[in-house]
């Protein structure tokens, strides 16, 4: 008989029924705790996540009850049913950690969802051999498949040991980074830069404390990782120069706060509003909707505007020509009055209208105002003050002149030589 068909045949026992109201009511038991403590909780937590039974409370406190339940049945007759649900609990619960996680420390990833589904499929995958009885046999064929390594063999079982606890040990290093950054971050640092870089330099150290107290686990000898980070050192010294000024270029910028998140920066040209600060580069966004990606050593080494770092006011100009037949006074108060009747045009320092030069068309006269979003563009508020402009030198009947080009002709001898030219 096949573990399956033994399998099958205790399902059938007399105490069958029994185990399946335990199996409800520790299911409905855990239910009402997740509805009671989750009505208020936020969409993003990892306990309760976007429904009741999404989170890892529900499984976790379902997998309690029912181990109970086991140890109270299990003097009065014999326990199938609720040993089954054991390895499915437990599988619903790393399933349910794993996804609420990677949802809250990374949202929206593609690479994030494809390793949650991964995971889903081992995990149901486990389950199955588990309930079946297959799982030992599984477990001993896996740990006569060995791999050498120089010297030393290591079994494909305590590799894939290594694999998972090495994840769990992540998994739980980024949730706690990630509660840390919510919870303690949030309140006690209010400059979002600053924020950013306290939460990356966290996570940083959790994973790499994480990391080592994995491989301590599973049984890597950690002295001989110093050989690798003296490999690791020398590298950066040589062929990750670059990289490694970027990175340390990126939590200068942070640290110092010379650019943050949500100035108005121009750098070679390209003016635009900074997005994120990453530890490798800057990400800079122009209000016609175009990105930049800026390397961090560049916003170090070199000549950066930053319109928004002491002052956000910035002066904007505009030119205009009329004919030289034209008030001067009037023009320069119609210039005035269309720059002060424009919404995002501030009045400190105020508005004012200088003639240039006496231009071969007409007198040239310069606009010049101050604004104090420029984060909400120049071109727009430019083009009102333009447009009331020649609305008001319109209505007062100034003259703007096209380009104009006066031709001589001189004498009989160049009129007789054109006619025969023409001829």
């Amino acid at each position: 008989m096949t573990e399956v068909d033994q399998l099958l045949r205790d399902l059938g026992h007399p105490g069958a029924p029994t185990e399946l109201f335990a199996l409800a009511g520790c299911l409905l038991l855990a239910f009402g705790l997740c509805w009671l403590a989750g009505r208020r909780q936020p969409p993003e937590s990892v306990w309760f996540g976007r429904g009741i039974i999404d989170g890892l409370l529900f499984p976790l406190l379902a997998l309690i009850f029912t181990y109970s339940a086991i140890l109270l049945l299990a003097q009065h007759q014999k326990i199938v049913l609720l040993k089954i649900a054991l390895p499915v609990l437990i599988s619903l619960a790393g399933i349910r950690f794993l996804a609420r996680v990677f949802t809250l420390v990374f949202p929206g990833s593609a690479v994030a969802r494809l390793v949650e589904r991964l995971f889903s499929w081992l995990a149901w995958i486990a389950a199955v051999l588990w309930i079946v009885g297959l799982l030992p046999l599984v477990m001993e064929q896996m740990d006569d498949i060995h791999f050498a390594f120089g010297k030393s063999k290591v079994s494909l079982l305590v590799i894939v040991q290594g694999i998972l606890s090495a994840g769990a040990v992540l998994v739980a290093t980024l949730w706690i980074s990630a509660a840390l950054e919510r919870k303690v971050l949030r309140d006690a640092v209010h400059d979002l830069s600053l924020r950013k870089v306290a939460a990356s330099a966290i996570r940083a150290v959790l994973l790499l404390v994480g990391l080592l107290f994995a491989l301590s686990a599973v049984g890597v000898d950690l002295t001989a990782l110093s050989v690798l980070g003296g490999a690791v050192g020398v590298g950066l010294g040589f062929g990750l120069q670059k990289l490694a000024a970027n990175y340390i270029s990126g939590f200068v910028i942070l640290f110092e706060r010379s650019l943050r998140i949500g100035d108005t920066v121009r750098v070679d040209a390209f003016e635009g509003v900074v997005v994120d600060i990453k530890t490798r580069y800057t990400l800079i966004r122009s209000l016609a909707g175009r990105e930049s990606i800026v390397p961090n050593e560049k916003l170090i080494t070199e000549r950066i505007e930053n319109l928004s770092l002491a002052d956000p006011r910035i002066l904007v100009t505009t030119e205009v020509t009329v004919g030289y037949d034209s008030d001067v006074d009037a023009v320069q108060a119609i210039l005035v009055d269309a720059a002060r009747t424009t919404a995002r045009v501030i009045e400190d320092p105020a508005p004012a209208a200088r003639l240039l030069k006496f231009g071969a068309d007409g007198l040239e006269f310069a606009l010049q105002f101050w604004i104090s979003d420029p984060m909400n563009g120049q071109t727009n508020v430019k083009s009102d003050v333009n447009l009331k402009i020649l609305k008001g030198l319109r209505e007062a009947g100034i003259d703007i002149p096209y380009p104009q080009r006066v031709v001589r002709i001189l004498g009989d001898a160049a009129i007789s030589s054109g006619t025969a030219a023409t001829g």
